[in-house]
């Protein structure tokens, strides 16, 4: 960077700070700074967690650059804070206020930290100078979808990208590094855009620029060299020009959708026949009740139409009230003895039943069937959004669906698959008979040789 501002002519004065929790590499970072005469900078290099023990808390940052672990558990950190649920987090950098949550929370999946550390950064963004702060973080694939609506790696995009901090991601080859072969990802986030970049993201797709290099050296099996960095960056500075094969910009609200639960009517119907009545005796609230017996139950229900089939719950429930009022032992009930026993004699004698009336609460609204909810992914780039998608894609399929808009989430992903699909490429007709060909000309007389065989 010093190299960089003397070419340029201009003066600047470089601070270093690090952290690293291997030994190893915690080592090797100060030796160096040490052996190029920064001892003061290699002082600024901290041993430990940062997530559990952030040594620079105070500190805010021009550039940042990372490398976090892949998929390596983070739960040694939840033990250091003295926790044993990451519920409990209350870290500034992970939990604060967003968006009318006082308690937003970006905190990912116990499984993998690449977040937390990418949420550590966004921290330390400085935001009273003209230039911002700049973040460069290489991750894994996990980082652009997992976690689903209301998680904290989907809180985590979200409020980078509903924030206009998300630059660009750019999508790295395969075999870039020593000890994986699984494709990577730069994240570059910042909270100063130039003003054309207001509002989009910008997609790189660079997994066909490396070059291989002669001998493997674990899973590293080729390298990005200053041609094609040069070409990369190319990319970035072309922006909206940039040649689309490998470039694509994006309105923010590209990758936000809503997960909108879809609920259905708990509908029952009732009759007191037979074989209904015997599951009485499995409902263990009745035979708790003092002063009347199964029997007793079954004797008042008998008097209820046996062959009727009722497909309205409050008005079969009514018959049912007015037929235990027949019970002695009734009025010596409590309210909620009362209520126990005609919930347990409803529940025995019901049956799912979709063509039935939809069961209603105390207000008046339907009650929703647990089994039959289910949850749609709807883009922010849907036409009329919610309300559009439910009346073309649910409703004319289920009639008496509805949304849930309390259970409403919001969630974000970003998928390169989706911009930069490259389909296989089918081998021509031509090939694929003279494979045939070949097979059958192979294959000439085999069977009547082994005819022969068998017939000695």
């Amino acid at each position: 960077m010093k190299s960089i501002a003397d070419e340029c002519g201009k003066r600047v004065s470089i601070y270093l700070f690090g952290q690293e929790l291997q030994p190893e590499t915690y080592a090797i970072a100060r030796s160096d700074m040490m052996i190029k005469g920064e001892g003061k900078q290699a002082e600024r290099i901290a041993y430990g967690s940062t997530i559990s023990n952030d040594a620079f808390p105070r500190e805010t940052f021009d550039f940042m650059i990372s490398n976090p672990p892949f998929g390596t558990p983070w739960k040694k950190d939840l033990e250091a804070w003295g926790y044993k649920d990451k519920k409990e987090i209350t870290d500034s950098r992970f939990v604060f206020s967003f968006n009318g949550d006082a308690e937003y929370s970006i905190i990912p999946n116990i499984g993998d930290p690449q977040m937390l550390f990418l949420a550590n950064n966004i921290s330390k963004m400085k935001t009273g100078t003209p230039l911002g702060s700049r973040i460069v973080e290489v991750h894994n694939g996990s980082s652009l979808f997992t976690g689903s609506a209301g998680q904290g790696e989907s809180n985590l995009r979200r409020y980078i990208i509903e924030r206009d901090w998300l630059e660009a991601i750019v999508a790295l080859p395969e075999n870039m590094f020593y000890n994986t072969g699984i494709g990577t990802y730069l994240w570059i986030v910042t909270n100063k855009k130039s003003k054309e970049r207001k509002g989009k993201v910008q997609l790189i797709d660079a997994t066909s620029m490396k070059s291989t290099i002669r001998k493997n050296l674990g899973e590293k099996n080729g390298e990005i060299t200053p041609e094609i960095t040069a070409q990369i960056l190319l990319l970035h500075e072309d922006f909206e020009q940039a040649d689309p094969q490998y470039s694509r910009v994006f309105n923010n609200n590209e990758f936000g959708y809503w997960e909108v639960p879809i609920l259905r009517p708990l509908k029952y119907n009732y009759i007191t026949a037979e074989e209904r009545l015997a599951r009485l005796s499995e409902e263990g609230k009745l035979a708790s009740t003092k002063g009347i017996t199964i029997e007793m139950i079954q004797t008042v229900l008998r008097t209820i139409n046996q062959t009727a089939l009722y497909k309205n719950t409050t008005s079969f429930r009514e018959l049912v009230i007015k037929a235990l009022q027949k019970l002695d032992a009734w009025k010596s009930l409590k309210t909620t003895q009362r209520n126990g026993v005609a919930n347990a004699v409803m529940s025995a004698l019901s049956e799912k039943d979709a063509t039935a009336d939809p069961v209603l609460d105390r207000d008046g609204n339907p009650i929703p069937d647990k089994t039959l909810s289910d949850k749609e992914i709807v883009p922010f780039t849907h036409s009329g959004g919610i309300k559009a998608y439910f009346e073309t894609e649910i409703k004319p399929y289920v009639p008496d669906a509805w949304v849930d808009e309390d259970g409403i989430k919001v969630g974000y992903e970003i998928s390169f698959a989706k911009y930069f699909y490259k389909p296989a490429e089918l081998r021509s007709i031509n090939d694929m008979i003279a494979d045939i060909e070949q097979i059958e000309h192979d294959t000439d007389g085999l069977l009547a040789g082994i005819i022969r065989e068998v017939r000695g």
